[in-house]
């Protein structure tokens, strides 16, 4: 009887705090793996009335900007990056196909402020683009780039963007391979179809070079931009897709700190943790109270034989 006591009073509330991290694992968990196959579900399909639009900030001597993106003919932006520094590329944004307005502002100008400069960009289905800044600030503009999805059979595709103001021309090598040969400052390379594998990625300037290593699967697409870093030149690559059946890639994937949010440490596995936890020291004192010995009450009597003999009405109370 002092056991069952004890139970309800000691291990219910322990069950109840446990059921509720379990359930509110349960709903963290829920959307973490609705994403996921929402993620596994957004395959490429041409014929889909959407494409793919990512934004970028590659002039190396422009202040940050807000980015905007319109639908054309509209007045409210859809999208809406602020204080994109040099060297920024958004993740992509999958978008209907149509028309849209690409816009950029000083930071922290008014959005009904006139742009510094746009662009126009005519999405359609099935295809991607980035809109990048790019030249020197004194001729910025926005040029329009065509993203591949697709490579070729056990092959992948490579293209350089040269963002280095520094080192106005520039060689790209992958292994012993030119894959960009004297490219000028603010040009950008056609996608190139080279052997998957391990390689090393070396940017060759008149005055400073750089070097990386980059691993090619079979079907992936990759973006090499060069950069001016203080004092050196660097090399930053994006994974633009993951296979000719997958979606642009995005947040992480992007290498140049996408202004979206990044998603945090999973909670779900914490919580089960703490479910389990409980539920160790629910059995642990459960095993150390029916070890105990029955404690006399005050008339001398144990308690299990004083709740025996107490009325039911009593008991009921």
């Amino acid at each position: 009887m002092t056991i069952r006591a004890w139970t309800r009073r000691g291990v219910r509330p322990l069950a109840m705090t446990a059921g509720a991290l379990a359930l509110a694992a349960s709903a963290l968990a829920g959307p973490a793996l609705a994403a996921t196959a929402t993620a596994h579900a957004a395959t490429v399909d041409s014929t889909a009335s959407y494409g793919w639009l990512r934004l970028a900030h590659l002039s190396p001597n422009t202040p940050a900007v807000d980015v905007y993106l319109y639908s054309f003919g509209h007045s409210r932006a859809m999208i809406v990056l602020r204080h994109v520094a040099y060297g920024t590329v958004s993740p992509y944004e999958r978008v209907a196909s149509g028309d849209y307005t690409v816009a950029m502002r000083g930071a922290g100008a008014p959005p009904s402020s006139k742009p510094v400069l746009s662009a126009t960009v005519d999405v359609t289905a099935g295809n991607a683009y980035t809109v990048a800044g790019m030249g020197p600030f004194k001729a910025l503009r926005l040029q329009v780039l065509h993203d591949q999805l697709t490579a070729p059979p056990g092959r992948a595709l490579i293209q350089v963007i040269q963002a280095s103001l520094r080192q106005q021309h520039v060689t790209v090598s992958l292994g012993s391979r030119p894959v960009a040969s004297d490219l000028a400052f603010a040009q950008a390379t056609g996608f190139r179809a080279v052997a998957p594998g391990s390689w090393a990625v070396r940017a060759a300037g008149p005055g400073q070079n750089a070097a990386t290593r980059l691993t090619l699967a079979a079907g992936t697409i990759h973006t090499v931009v060069v950069l001016d870093q203080p004092g050196h030149l660097a090399i930053r690559v994006l994974e633009d897709a993951a296979g000719s059946a997958q979606v642009p890639a995005g947040g992480a994937a992007t290498g140049l700190g996408g202004t979206a949010a990044q998603p945090g440490p999973a909670l779900a596995p914490w919580l089960a943790a703490a479910v389990c936890g409980l539920a160790m020291i629910a059995a642990g004192l459960t095993r150390r109270r029916w070890s105990r010995p029955a404690q006399p009450s005050r008339s001398g009597r144990p308690a299990a034989a004083r709740h025996a003999s107490t009325p039911p009405a009593r008991r009921a109370r």
